[in-house]
């Protein structure tokens, strides 16, 4: 019996049918479109059980599955190795053509690269399609050709290229839903791919506050945040929808969007920035490494209110606001000499919005050691911090349960580690 010619869509980081470029691309295709979903292998080996980052994907499947149902159609889920899951879907189905959305971190190129050559090796067309970013790759460079490394004149030409577009396009993906493979596949339970539940959720995002998001962005106790980021992460929203929206919205909040393409173009163009310094003159710097203080940093007990409520905050929601992100990473390498990679590595771990390329980008920029960053000599003050931005302590009791009954004393005094984060840096930077 012949098997049954199909287009496949897979779905990554890009978990919605709305204004999706590659879905709206393998709907026109003169093959029924299977929905397919990969739950890597060699991503998930290295989670913890019950990661919430894989329940909210889970869930937003489910609720893609629901959707799909109601025509007629099902998601695909496979488990394992992809290059194993895509050999084995080309001896299911003849696969004429598959598509998919560009991803741009160094595993995600790797992987992608080696499904070219299966698919190519299998007779079988693919197409890929920018979507999780308003520009891409080298869409965004100096006159000469070159990415930017400062983000001031990134941002202008952003924006100009932006306003001769805007709108920018979004998909009328809902108008081509007959072209689906009709069928039931098996929805697998979360349990069934090797994971369970978490107390941690993922909070709906909430863009009511934008309007005088300037104003209010930097006080964590007014909880007054988008919570768009996890959602811009794993593609439940459309940045072509969301941008379009915050350019005639607020220009604070949209710079903010322009930052994350920034980062990823800088991941894209140096991958080095993953593990290394941006600034190898940096390279040269002798960090202190002390793991007892690091650990009291990850608990958050580390007598500096403001640092341990961020980091009590991060480990009990996957949140932190973004104001406290920066105390506390400044805090870790300039207070305690810990390198960026040992915090990046611990954000990366526990935060439900963690984007490899804007944790790296904004870990650089408080170490100093990245393009555009912070100087080294800049030392946030987390008592000052705390004196400007959460007055009243009413963030910092939220967390800190036991604030009002006399609170531990500081792990390290701040003038002290301000002078010797400025001298250690001064003698390690390489001229």
């Amino acid at each position: 019996m012949s098997k049954q010619e199909v287009s496949v869509f897979w779905f990554r980081r890009d978990l919605r049918l709305e204004d999706n470029t590659g879905l709206f691309c393998a709907l026109q295709s003169k093959y029924s479109v299977i929905p397919l979903f990969i739950f890597d292998d060699s991503i998930l080996d290295s989670l913890p059980k019950n990661d919430a980052r894989v329940g909210f994907i889970h869930e937003s499947l489910s609720k893609i599955n629901t959707e799909l149902q109601e025509i007629g159609s099902s998601l695909l889920i496979k488990k394992g190795k992809t290059s194993d899951v895509w050999q084995s879907l080309l001896q299911e189905f003849d696969v004429k053509e598959v598509f998919f959305n560009k991803d741009y971190e160094p595993y995600a190129l790797q992987r992608d690269t080696t499904l070219c050559e299966i698919l190519e090796t299998n007779k079988t067309l693919s197409y890929s399609f920018k979507d999780q970013v308003i520009f891409e790759e080298r869409e965004i460079t100096k006159a000469d050709g070159l990415p930017y490394t400062v983000y001031t004149p990134f941002k202008n030409k952003w924006l100009e290229k932006y306003k001769s577009l805007a709108p920018v396009q979004e998909y009328d993906t809902e108008s081509h839903f007959s072209n689906f493979y009709k069928n039931s596949f098996d929805f697998p339970t979360l349990e069934q791919i090797g994971f369970e539940e978490s107390p941690i959720k993922v909070k709906p995002h909430n863009l009511k506050f934008i309007a005088n998001y300037q104003d209010i962005r930097d006080f964590p106790a007014m909880d007054k945040t988008s919570y768009l980021s996890p959602h811009l992460r794993f593609g439940t929203v459309s940045v072509r929808k969301l941008v379009n929206w915050a350019f005639h919205k607020n220009d604070v909040f949209l710079s903010e969007l322009i930052w994350r393409e920034f980062f990823m173009q800088i991941l894209f163009s140096f991958p080095k920035v993953v593990t290394q310094n941006f600034k190898s003159a940096y390279d040269g710097i002798q960090w202190r490494n002390n793991e007892e203080d690091f650990k009291r940093w990850c608990s958050g007990t580390t007598g500096y209110p403001m640092v341990d409520a961020g980091m009590r905050q991060l480990n009990e929601t996957g949140y932190m606001h973004n104001r406290v992100r920066m105390v506390v990473a400044s805090f870790l390498i300039k207070h305690l000499m810990i390198q960026w990679q040992w915090g990046e590595a611990y954000f990366a771990e526990k935060l439900l919005d963690y984007d490899m390329s804007a944790n790296v980008g904004n870990w650089q920029w408080a170490a100093g050691t990245g393009c555009d960053a912070a100087p080294y000599f800049r030392v946030f003050n987390p008592e000052i911090q705390q004196k400007k931005f959460d007055e009243k302590g009413i963030y910092i009791r939220k967390w800190i349960k036991e604030f009002d009954l006399g609170y531990g004393k500081p792990i390290v005094d701040h003038a002290m580690a301000r002078d010797r984060a400025i001298a250690t840096y001064k003698a390690g930077i390489l001229k």
